[in-house]
């Protein structure tokens, strides 16, 4: 059962995700979130930086934060483990709740990302678990 500052995170319009590289050293991104579930799933392009250190590493930190990646002082962090999620069917289902949660501002950013790029962006889903 996760605890309420675990759950709490799924409300919270960005959180700063800290994983971990080999050396121990944290990096910490800030990201959309929200609850499907005892989880808190996340949606991020495949080949970022926070995939590759969770494939050596699945330990994450979470803390709210503002879009910027700012948190604020004496905010509580909660520790987690985060699950790659890269089949189509599971992806799907966890990217529209994400979709639902941010509406417009997700289309938004998903369309102008493709726009960006110059070759297709896949993107997983973090699934996390306290």
């Amino acid at each position: 059962m996760p605890s309420d500052a675990f759950t709490a995170l799924g409300r919270e319009k960005f959180v700063s995700l800290t994983t971990f590289r080999r050396s121990g050293d944290a990096v910490s991104t800030p990201v959309w979130i929200a609850q499907d579930g005892d989880a808190l799933v996340v949606t991020t392009a495949e080949q970022t930086g926070k995939v590759k250190r969770l494939r050596n590493d699945p330990r994450v930190q979470l803390r709210p934060c503002a879009r910027t990646g700012r948190v604020r002082d004496y905010t509580i962090t909660v520790s987690g483990r985060a699950e790659i999620v890269t089949d189509d069917e599971n992806r799907s289902r966890l990217t529209e709740v994400i979709r639902r949660k941010y509406g417009l501002e997700f289309l938004v950013v998903m369309t102008l990302e493709r726009v960006m790029r110059s070759s297709p962006t896949r993107r997983v889903i973090l699934r996390i678990t306290p």
